[in-house]
């Protein structure tokens, strides 16, 4: 008799074949109706916890770059802190830097992040450009904000972001309407309500200014899936998204920064009056734009690699110790009313990640709003 041929212990061909087990196999080991090596029991628990290992080191470095991301903006915006004046500066910087890393990806490892399609100039323009623009004024407006509230009342405000997700999917017929999605979407508003309204250090402007961003993110997303929808685009990457959309990006931001910061007062002040200051700042503006990068990879792999329900439960984790942090490090003020609107709100975007299953693809990928740069 022939020997059987070993088949790839992955998971996929674990799951693939395992309807055609003969447990009596005289090899000691699985076989397959098709005559291919199954992996043992020990096989398949050493493959599960390879797995396992695999799966919590991306989510510990997401949760990881995530976290410090959002502690280390308002460190850096807050005036009583490091006090950079120029937000829309500082992401577009982030903006080049990442394009600059999706660059060294694309070259070295060109089967693994240079998809071979790529978008033509009629293509890039209509859909590509749209999208980068609305992306890069959600970015930039939400570190905007950051100058001006506090970081724990930012992450509160920020999580209406699914009511313009669920919105602009009924707008562009993303999604079909139902009366469930509009009682999710006035959830969530309840509970970003409740929220606002007992914030003890209520600032109008800033507000309105999340609120934007939240707004322009619930319109990225749906313009990404638009965009996402033409194979050819060559966007099924996280460095090929980055590489395409991000020039576009800090342009637009770079346009802003001039006419609402000013470079030329920015250039002449504390942080580039002399070598050392410029070196500090240079390392204070670029760092965030390496963290990013590599938040946006591990997002990546893990919706690739464990799906949209864990993702949500560390994106859920995260938020929560973003205002833990906010309240331990920065001094900001909670209250009862304010931690119940936030169970409100996550209970809406738990209703939304938890029925994944039944979801269109539009939802699953949109769930996480903060994200690339997020992206898609």
């Amino acid at each position: 008799m022939t020997k059987p041929r070993a088949a790839s212990l992955d998971a996929d061909s674990v799951g693939e074949h395992s309807s055609y087990v003969v447990p009596d196999s005289p090899s000691g080991h699985l076989l397959s109706a098709e005559g291919l090596h199954l992996a043992t029991q020990k096989e398949k628990q050493r493959l599960w916890w390879k797995n396992g290992l695999i799966n919590m080191s991306f989510i510990a470095a997401w949760f990881f770059f995530a976290t410090i991301l959002s502690v280390y903006n308002k460190w850096m915006f807050s005036p009583d802190r490091y006090g950079f004046p120029s937000p829309l500066f500082v992401t577009t910087i982030h903006m080049l830097v990442q394009f600059l890393l999706a660059s060294v990806l694309r070259f070295l490892w060109p089967k693994h992040f240079r998809p071979s399609g790529n978008p033509s100039l009629d293509a890039y323009k209509k859909k590509a450009a749209p999208t980068a623009v609305a992306t890069g004024l959600d970015i930039g407006l939400s570190n905007l904000s950051l100058t001006i509230i506090t970081l724990s009342f930012y992450t509160m405000c920020k999580s209406s972001s699914l009511i313009f997700v669920l919105l602009f999917a009924f707008v562009f017929r993303l999604e079909v309407f139902s009366w469930r999605l509009v009682a999710v979407i006035f959830l969530i508003f309840s509970g970003v309500l409740l929220m606002v309204a007992t914030e003890t250090h209520f600032v109008l402007h800033g507000f309105l200014l999340v609120i934007g961003a939240s707004a322009l993110g619930g319109f990225r997303w749906s313009l990404t899936q638009l965009l996402l929808r033409d194979k050819k685009m060559g966007f099924n990457n996280p460095a090929a998204t980055v590489f395409w959309l991000s020039p576009i990006m800090g342009a637009t931001l770079a346009l802003f920064s001039m006419i609402l910061e000013g470079w030329a007062e920015m250039f002449k002040s504390k942080f580039f009056s002399g070598l050392g200051a410029i070196l500090e700042t240079c390392f204070f503006l670029t760092a965030p734009g390496v963290v990013a990068f590599c938040m946006v990879l591990s997002e990546f792999y893990i919706i690739q690699r464990t799906g949209v329900v864990p993702m949500s439960i560390a994106g859920i984790a995260k938020e929560v110790t973003t205002i833990m942090i906010s309240a331990w490090f920065f001094g900001d003020k909670l209250t009862p009313l304010n931690i119940t609107g936030v169970g409100i709100t996550v209970c809406g975007a738990e209703i939304v990640a938890s029925r994944s299953t039944c979801l269109p693809p539009f939802l699953i990928n949109v769930y996480f709003r903060h994200r690339l740069i997020h992206i898609p």
